[in-house]
């Protein structure tokens, strides 16, 4: 022992310690060797004892084992007297699941250094409210306004004409994206309006631009163009919309993240791409922001990344944080082979989000629904995942929150999440 403290290693000594002058002698060798004294007490019960002490082949007898308890409780009084720098006492620990462990402690990247601030917006995915139809205005109303109070810099909604099977049900409410977003943007005044995603062949893509720039002027600049392939083939089907291969929908992806913002820029220049040929770009009046973000949603390595990093301002991942750093690390390449700076193209997330009380008495852990993954957690325990994202690169977040339909409207569910937005607002400059 006095060798290791010699060299002022960590030395642990396994003890009863219930012999003070041994206890003495330790403090004094800590402070002669520089080397802070820190004492770690187990308490267990006599009855505990007494059970452990019945499975031992070599029992120690009951009345020693009452004086050790009793003997503990008086050590244990005076512990924090006698110089020790530390005394730690066992407490209730709760088991975290992967994805609300802290990130790796890696050194950040230039880029992740140079990032400040963690952004959210919300994702409104279901339209089933209690009262029906004829209260989903007023609980869209209540849910915009608490989700812009709450600090949310952005509201999303999907472009599906029914509902999508990993949410709920084909005859659950659903409402149309762009008509919902112009709606919110007479019910709002200062977030921002997108869809997650707009797939580019619901409408022919001139017809989806002159849609999101007049979104755009409606709301007073506060549009956000969402787009993706689209994949929903039942959906398809059902309203007689053509779903071409998925090689084909890349090439209209493109045509769009090439067509709009000429559509929206100056002049009206003609524009002929895979399959899109338009004769004038013309739309007037035109978008009062200079560019419309175009958020492109999907993470596909070989195709989808790399149009990103060309041509989009944002991408939408999904995933855990070990899988988003990796798609980022993919993206920012992606970025250097086309001569772009990475810090142009913003790193999206979109999850659903249970926020529960601290006693609550559920586990946090990730729970599956209608396909959906649900990240169930208490505050602290959604800080330390999206701590985890923001580090892997993420700049905005996206949430769904399981509980936004309930019967308040959604508005407990907004309170629930708000301080999360309040913690990581307060960390930007």
């Amino acid at each position: 022992m006095e060798t290791r403290l010699a060299k002022r290693l960590t030395t642990v000594i396994d003890t009863l310690g219930f012999d003070a002058d041994r206890r003495a002698r330790w403090l004094a060798l800590a402070h002669e060797h520089d080397v802070h004294p820190v004492v770690v007490t187990f308490d267990v019960t006599a009855v505990e004892c007494k059970r452990r002490n019945a499975e031992r082949e070599k029992r120690v007898p009951a009345r020693v084992i009452d004086q050790q308890v009793r003997t503990f409780a008086e050590v244990q009084r005076g512990l924090a007297t006698e110089g020790f720098v530390e005394v730690l006492a066992p407490r209730s620990v709760r088991v975290v699941a992967k994805q609300f462990l802290p990130a790796p402690a890696a050194p950040p990247t230039a880029e992740v250094a140079r990032r400040t601030g963690l952004t959210f917006g919300l994702h409104i995915p279901q339209f089933t409210f209690l009262g029906g139809p004829s209260a989903t205005a007023a609980n869209l109303r209540a849910i915009a306004a608490s989700a812009e109070a709450a600090g949310f810099t952005a509201l999303y909604v999907m472009d599906h004409f029914r509902q999508i099977p990993q949410v709920g049900r084909a005859w659950e409410d659903m409402l149309e994206c762009f008509t919902t977003l112009t709606w919110l943007a007479g019910a709002t005044e200062r977030i921002r309006l997108g869809s997650l995603v707009a797939a580019v062949n619901h409408r022919t893509i001139p017809l989806l631009g002159k849609t999101i720039a007049t979104l755009d002027v409606l709301s007073g600049g506060r549009a956000i163009c969402g787009l993706g392939l689209g994949w929903f083939a039942a959906e398809q089907r059902a309203l007689g919309l053509d779903l071409p291969p998925v090689a084909k929908r890349y090439e209209h992806l493109e045509d769009a993240l090439r067509f709009l913002p000429i559509l929206w820029g100056p002049g009206a220049p003609a524009f002929e791409g895979h399959h899109l040929k338009v004769a004038e770009s013309l739309c007037y009046p035109r978008p009062l922001q200079a560019r419309i973000p175009i958020i492109v949603g999907g993470s596909g390595e070989r195709r989808t990344l790399p149009l990103v990093a060309e041509l989009a301002d944002a991408c939408n991942l999904f995933g855990q944080p070990d899988l988003v750093a990796k798609k980022v690390r993919i993206l920012r390449d992606a970025c250097a082979a086309v001569g772009r700076d990475p810090e142009a193209v913003e790193v999206t997330h979109l999850s659903t989000v249970h926020v529960v009380g601290p006693n609550s008495g559920g586990r946090p852990g990730r729970a599956r629904g209608r396909g959906v993954e649900v990240n169930t957690g208490t505050i602290e325990d959604h800080r330390t995942r999206f701590e985890a994202l923001q580090t892997a690169g993420v700049s905005h977040a996206i949430i769904s929150l399981a509980d936004l339909t309930a019967p308040d409207g959604g508005t407990s569910a907004i309170e629930r999440f708000r301080p999360l937005i309040g913690s990581f607002s307060e960390a930007r400059p």
